[in-house]
């Protein structure tokens, strides 16, 4: 493991627009992977900094991206708000934005340019499946119970990641869980088979006992301590060997 990690707020520019986000990194001055961290559909927070603190102590320059650098962190009071947030959200500037912070950490001296990985939770999750799917010059990426199906597409929503998972491009790693209401068994099953169809290199763990936001501490009700240890080790050891 490398030094303790230090981190940073930043901005980059997306289609000349500044996004928001924060950074950290090993202390030291060695070249290392890079990894994008996706928050959840309540924007970056303390959590996700953390997040990113604990990739960084794994050996990475993290960058937590801040998506809502445009119109800023709503307020979604209940699940209705959540889905109604998320079907507004434009998936092309999601992606660009994705694809900007890629090349925000390939541009950095202290990043490995070729050696840059994407995971995300929740909403974030489902678009780091996205994009591992659609942005070029991704090396990895971890979902961790990221939405796989929508109810419908449109101009906002062209295609769904279970539409785009043909088209991934780069060794995967789902993390799911058994009990999640919002995203089904038979949804996950679904993604299994058409990687498998298309000899894609992924893996997939669905975890019994959890739901959704199991690796989230500031949701007591969702967080599952035992899974969420379980599967950083997993996300850890996969991001290594693809990476590292």
């Amino acid at each position: 493991m490398a030094n303790r990690a230090i981190g940073q707020d930043i901005q980059f520019q997306s289609d000349e627009t500044p996004i928001r986000g924060y950074v950290a990194r090993p202390d030291g001055t060695a070249k290392l992977p890079g990894l994008i961290v996706i928050p959840d559909v309540h924007g970056l927070s303390d959590h996700y900094r953390q997040v990113a603190q604990r990739f960084a102590d794994e050996g990475y320059v993290t960058l937590a991206i801040d998506l809502y650098s445009r119109e800023g962190k709503p307020t979604l009071a209940n699940l209705e708000e959540v889905n109604r947030w998320i079907a507004a959200l434009p998936d092309r500037r999601i992606l660009g934005d994705l694809a900007a912070a890629r090349d925000y950490l390939q541009e950095r001296g202290d990043v490995e340019a070729r050696a840059t990985a994407i995971t995300g939770f929740c909403m974030g999750g489902q678009y780091a499946i996205m994009a591992a799917c659609a942005v070029e010059g991704i090396a990895a990426a971890v979902s961790w119970y990221g939405m796989l199906r929508y109810a419908e597409t449109n101009e906002r929503k062209p295609a769904s990641p279970l539409d785009l998972a043909p088209e991934l491009g780069c060794p995967y790693l789902g993390l799911f869980g058994a009990e999640d209401p919002i995203i089904p068994v038979a949804d996950v099953d679904e993604l299994r088979e058409i990687l498998k169809r298309e000899r894609k290199h992924f893996e997939i763990q669905v975890y019994d006992g959890a739901g959704h936001a199991f690796f989230n501490d500031t949701r007591p009700e969702m967080y599952r301590p035992e899974v969420a240890e379980r599967a950083f080790s997993t996300a850890a050891t996969f991001l290594a060997k693809h990476l590292q």
